[in-house]
């Protein structure tokens, strides 16, 4: 008897991130400013890998999102209980996010990474125009969801399905023949997810292999105490501030939690996107951490949407920043208003990588700060926006696991078994099949 050598997921997207980022740092340094390997290499090959990879996560996010919120809808038929699962979902994450805030705000006054000298620099940024937080609340209700649809909006597709789902379950015989055939088309598409997860480790490979190869490290010199200071309070969320609440609320082991949403968090790093991981996320939600797919089908997609407590941190610790670099005191109002208008920001974020400085755009001008200062912070964004969306993930995850367990539908048992998702039809059982099997 031999053990059996196959990696599982985790373990390729590892060694496919590390081989990435050797792959990278060593034509970078063997070939500085070779043109061939910047067209060829950089913006050919790992360019087309990369982009095929991310394509391929985002092609299913749509349907995704439409399908399992009208699955999970349809099949809460009491009002009364769509409306308490809505309002826990959206209280949690609004608490999370002020949370997220008001620690990034308080570190970065105790730190004070900026320094007044950089303002001398010559700063540009064109800022992309904002929403209003007025025209983000009209945009909610979709005026063609098609439209929605082809546009990704997804707090509009949100709406339409919640709003599809509720009239399913209330036609009768007719609505569960259609729910049937909705349960139908998500097993499909958790079924081609199946399919996609094989290409992971390649797609992975090309990303990082790629952000090695693009991103200066020069870049971190004016602003690595900023940067350092961002990664800090994320990793104090993330690691801190969730498993605190998920055992607060639930009982339930922050390790085991963590231990298992490894594949979701190197996903959401790999591709800086909450949108583009929503599939990962969900089957590690229902398979691996016991969330009532009626729950999570209900809250993942939600979260994806509007749970951006990564952003905020950036966005609070950005804010004080800029305002020490211009030399611009912050009085309480001010620091409140950052709270409120990011808090209520992160619902129009959408899930997509670099979206986080359009919205810092709209803080920055709700206080009265120079969005030039932005230019400051672009270069180490795309590194932080990864660990960033790791978090993020990581939020939509315990806020599922919290909200399942407190409307009973919640399996204590798949939990807490570590084999839990790698025996049945999902993706698990491939990907992870030779941690656990001998031959």
């Amino acid at each position: 008897m031999t053990p059996n050598l196959k990696m599982g997921l985790t373990s390729k997207i590892l060694l496919g991130m590390l081989l990435g980022v050797i792959f990278g740092l060593l034509l970078r340094n063997i070939f500085p400013d070779s043109l061939f390997i910047k067209d060829y290499i950089t913006e050919g090959f790992l360019h087309v890998v990369g982009t095929i990879f991310i394509n391929s996560l985002k092609m299913l996010v749509v349907p995704l999102v439409f399908v399992s919120l009208v699955c999970g809808t349809c099949s809460l038929s009491e009002p009364s209980k769509l409306g308490r699962l809505g309002g826990k979902t959206l209280a949690f994450y609004l608490f999370t996010t002020a949370i997220a805030l008001i620690v990034a705000i308080t570190m970065a006054i105790l730190v004070h990474p900026g320094n007044a000298s950089l303002a001398a620099e010559n700063l540009t940024f064109n800022a992309t125009a904002a929403p209003s937080l007025s025209s983000i609340l009209i945009n909610i209700v979709p005026t063609n969801p098609l439209h929605a649809m082809s546009e990704g909006n997804m707090l509009q597709i949100i709406i339409f399905a919640v709003i599809f789902g509720f009239a399913i379950a209330h036609i009768g015989e007719r609505g569960k023949r259609i729910a049937a055939l909705f349960n139908d088309l998500n097993e499909v598409i958790m079924r081609v997810v199946t399919l996609i997860m094989q290409l992971a480790p390649y797609g992975v490979f090309a990303l990082m292999a790629k952000l090695a190869l693009t991103l200066g490290l020069e870049t971190f010199g004016s602003v690595v105490k900023y940067f350092f200071l961002v990664f800090f309070v994320l990793l104090i969320h993330g690691f801190v501030v969730y498993p605190v609440l998920l055992k607060l609320f639930t009982g339930l082991s922050p390790f085991t939690f963590i231990r298992k949403m490894r594949d979701v968090q190197l996903f959401a790093f790999s591709t800086a996107s909450s949108n583009a991981t929503l599939p990962v996320t969900i089957e590690t939600a229902e398979h691996r951490l016991g969330a009532d797919n009626k729950i999570a089908s209900f809250t993942l997609p939600l979260g994806a949407t509007i749970n951006m407590d990564g952003t905020a941190i950036m966005q609070g610790v950005a804010t004080v920043f800029i305002a020490q670099v211009f030399g611009i005191e912050l009085t309480i109002t001010d620091y409140a208003m950052v709270v409120v208008t990011a808090t209520l920001a992160s619902i129009g974020t959408a899930g997509v990588p670099g979206v986080g400085l359009i919205m810092l755009a709209m803080v920055l001008n709700q206080v009265g700060l120079p969005v030039e200062g932005i230019a400051l912070i672009i270069g180490v964004d795309r590194l932080l926006d990864m660990v960033r969306t790791a978090v993020n993930v990581t939020g939509d995850s315990v806020a599922t696991v919290i909200i399942a367990k407190s409307e009973n539908e919640f399996n204590e048992e798949i939990f807490n078994n570590t084999q839990a998702g790698k025996t049945t039809g999902s993706f698990k059982k491939q990907v992870h099949a030779g941690e656990s099997e001998q031959s």
